[in-house]
């Protein structure tokens, strides 16, 4: 029965919560998870089953599955939860995920928290908690193995075999000075395969290049996919060594980026929860669509200021969405690949000019071909000369305006510390409607008034 819930998890345990299934077979379908897989399995239902799949979670695995819960969703299940039952999900975390789940605790529980653990444990948390969650810092796991370059392997081995809890991901022993810098990194394969007595300083990788603490989430996403290796160790201001960041916790990174990056572009987040009260989410929406409507009536604006040549040649009403859905898609294409490539580093500045002019070729020849299209389709439909030629221009000039304001917004965005992600595609649809409608009315009223 375990095995068949492991094989079709959570897919199985979710129909059995909805269907309300028997309660041994579904508190064995919910132990047979992964914390990961239960985290998403509570995640994907509505509030009342939600707090009956919580009511089957055994008490020792709700620590790790309080972790992998989105940030609302997490809040959510807390507030149910006794102060003692919290302190107890929180008993034996790793620290770099304990140090996420506290952040959302109250200062009382986290100070009891905090007061359980050892004073090295204390003083580990500390080092993740001044750190933001989104920097290497935050990211890192404060657990770390660290000797000297003159010690013999034989006597790395002896302290490992002393040491009372390793690390669960020691993939490396890192090496440090007296002054606990780092100076490179003895892999378990060399440490294992080397003479007893040979020294850490034959065997260390002194190539292997730390990532700073400070260094944002991002950046550290990029720094891992140049390293050929599964982790990296984490130095602060003065080189010293401070914790480690595993190919796991990237790959979390990795998939928060993403969801930022999708969701941001409708102007929602990644930790809402998709089962919110219909208030919550109406509510969350409202801003967005209120921007919206407002980048909505200043393009009305322009086309009431244009309203004598709508009046006197009804044809400009029926091709006016043609220009501005043409302009905002192909805005959207070039807004599209810059964000991406903003977020993955390689957009900077020695080759924004070369991008730049790339995109507005590419706009202007877009620009030219689709404009005969639309005079011919525009002539063929309407048999009007003047009208298709004039739709024709508007849209090449949107073309081109949409292609610069793609490379440009994301950038300006960036600059004044504004998420691309989450403004760009409104200031962008913005500026292609305005030009759009601009260049089509302002041409209608010169050459048909």
């Amino acid at each position: 029965m375990v095995e068949h819930a492991r094989d079709s998890s959570p897919r199985e345990a979710l129909r059995a919560l909805l269907a309300a299934d028997t309660e041994p077979r579904l508190r064995r379908l919910v132990h047979a998870l992964s914390p990961r897989e239960a985290a998403i399995l509570i995640e994907s239902l509505p509030p009342g089953r939600r707090e009956l799949a919580w009511e089957l979670v055994d008490e020792e695995d709700e620590g790790e599955i309080l972790v992998e819960l989105n940030d609302e969703v997490r809040a959510q299940i807390m507030e149910g939860m006794e102060s003692a039952a919290l302190v107890d999900a929180a008993e034996g975390l790793p620290l770099d995920d304990l140090a996420d789940l506290v952040a959302d605790l109250p200062d009382d529980i986290t100070e009891r928290i905090i007061r359980s653990l050892d004073e090295d444990e204390r003083e580990l948390l500390q080092s993740v908690l001044v750190f933001p969650p989104d920097s290497a810092g935050g990211l890192m796991a404060p657990e770390v193995v660290s000797v000297r370059p003159d010690m013999t392997l034989e006597g790395v081995l002896a302290y490992l075999r002393s040491h009372p809890e390793l690390p669960e991901d020691l993939y490396c022993v890192y090496v440090v000075d007296r002054r606990r810098r780092y100076r490179g990194v003895l892999q378990v394969r060399d440490l294992l395969g080397g003479a007893a007595d040979a020294r850490v300083s034959r065997f260390m990788d002194t190539e292997a290049r730390p990532i700073h603490c400070d260094t944002s989430a991002s950046d550290v996403i990029r720094q891992f996919r140049n390293i050929d290796s599964s982790v990296a160790a984490v130095v602060d201001d003065e080189g010293r060594l401070v914790g480690q960041i595993t190919a796991d916790d990237v790959v979390d990174a990795l998939q928060e980026q993403t969801d930022h990056e999708i969701l941001g572009s409708v102007g929602l987040d990644e930790e809402d929860d998709m089962f919110a009260p219909v208030a919550v989410s109406t509510g969350r929406r409202t801003l967005w669509l209120g921007l919206n409507l407002v980048t909505a009536l200043v393009a009305a604006g322009v086309v009431a200021w244009f309203k004598p040549a709508v009046e006197r040649v009804a044809l400009l009403a029926v091709l006016l969405p043609v220009v501005a859905s043409m302009g905002g898609i192909a805005g959207s294409q070039t807004l599209t690949l810059m964000v991406r490539g903003l977020s993955q580093g390689r957009v900077r500045n020695s080759n924004v000019r070369w991008l730049l002019w790339k995109e507005i070729a590419v706009g202007l020849l877009n620009g030219l071909g689709w404009a005969l299209v639309v005079t011919l389709v525009t002539l063929g439909v309407f048999s009007n000369l003047e009208v298709a030629l004039i739709a024709g221009a508007a849209i090449a000039i949107n073309l081109l305006a949409a292609a610069a304001s793609g490379v440009l917004v994301p950038l300006i965005l960036r600059r004044i510390n504004i998420d691309p992600a989450l403004a760009g595609g409104v200031v962008l649809t913005t500026i292609t409607d305005v030009v759009g409608f601009a260049a089509f009315l302002g041409l209608a009223t010169m050459l048909l008034l």
